[in-house]
């Protein structure tokens, strides 16, 4: 009777513990859940000076799914290119695409990555908001990155030696090198922020990113910065403009960059559905609300009310 009332314990215990299992409700961690476009879990490596603003993007994306986990992976542009190259980043987001050579050097390893312009944004240059001057000169900024001393620049500070800052502005001035003198960078663009705030007589090259959406530690160095007026040599008024959002899609700003998401996963994981979202009109209605332009500028739905 013994050995009957034992079996009967584990086959009823084995039967609760099977019904349990079955009545079980699908895992909400996303390290458990299979990748699809709109669930599990997901790196993104984004280029330093544009970081505000996806970080708005993964807050949104994750709301309406939310059985996705995106990951964001702050990194100088050299870094992500470096990561790409040596396969360990997946999803990237760039303030410049690939190259021709960079292109063909991924087809011949048969991996085509699927590129999606999602903004433009602009690299802004600021000063002590204490300074007199209210505008610089792109021939003054090619002038320094030159190695040629200024009267007016003491310093031009870059956020990272390995930044797109710098790649950007030495592609301006067709120089590989930065000069000795004249030219320095920090680690960061937060850091770049306080040394502008706290010291008159130089100036820093800053994602306009960083200005418009400051993370709440940093605003107060914001408004201790100007943002300065660049002229535009290339437009027959040669006006000084700021890098405001109508100046920025214009083109009447000299200074702008394509921002894109590049995706090496080649499946249609959540790198692919964090992309579409990005392009689509709610991604882009929130790039457009950062103050930055969008690739397509989002639609907007107008109801008219029967009288």
């Amino acid at each position: 009777m013994k050995k009957i009332a034992l079996k009967l314990s584990v086959l009823l215990g084995v039967a609760f513990l099977t019904f349990q299992m079955g009545c079980k409700k699908p895992s909400d961690n996303p390290e458990e859940i299979e990748e699809t476009p709109v669930s599990g879990k997901a790196t993104v490596s984004v280029e330093e000076t544009i970081f505000p603003i996806m970080e708005d993007e993964v807050i949104i994306f994750e709301n309406d799914y939310n059985r996705a986990k995106i990951e964001l992976h702050k990194k100088t542009e050299t870094e992500i290119l470096k990561s790409i190259f040596q396969n360990s980043s997946q999803v990237v987001v760039l303030p410049r695409t690939l190259d021709s050579v960079e292109l063909k050097n991924f087809k011949s390893k048969s991996i085509i990555p699927r590129i999606t312009e999602i903004g433009t944004d602009a690299l802004a240059f600021i000063v002590n908001a204490k300074e007199k001057d209210s505008t610089i000169t792109t021939e003054e900024i090619v002038a320094v990155m030159l190695g040629k001393k200024s009267t007016r620049i003491k310093n031009l500070v870059f956020d990272n030696a390995n930044s797109s800052s710098v790649r950007t502005i030495r592609e301006l001035a067709n120089v590989q090198v930065l000069p000795k003198e004249g030219v320095f960078s920090l680690n960061s663009n937060e850091e770049l922020i306080r040394h502008i705030a706290a010291n008159p007589g130089t100036v820093g090259v800053v994602g306009v990113n960083w200005l418009l959406q400051a993370p709440k530690d940093l605003k107060p160095y914001v408004e201790n910065v100007k943002v300065l007026g660049v002229n535009n040599n290339k437009l027959k008024d040669n006006k000084f403009y700021k890098p405001t959002q109508s100046a920025i899609a214009k083109g009447d700003y000299p200074i702008t960059r394509k921002l894109y998401l590049l995706n090496f996963q080649g499946t249609t994981g959540l790198g692919m559905g964090f992309a579409s979202f990005v392009a689509g009109n709610k991604g882009q209605r929130i790039i457009l609300k950062s103050g930055l332009v969008p690739a397509i500028m989002p639609s907007r739905e107008i109801l008219v009310k029967d009288k």
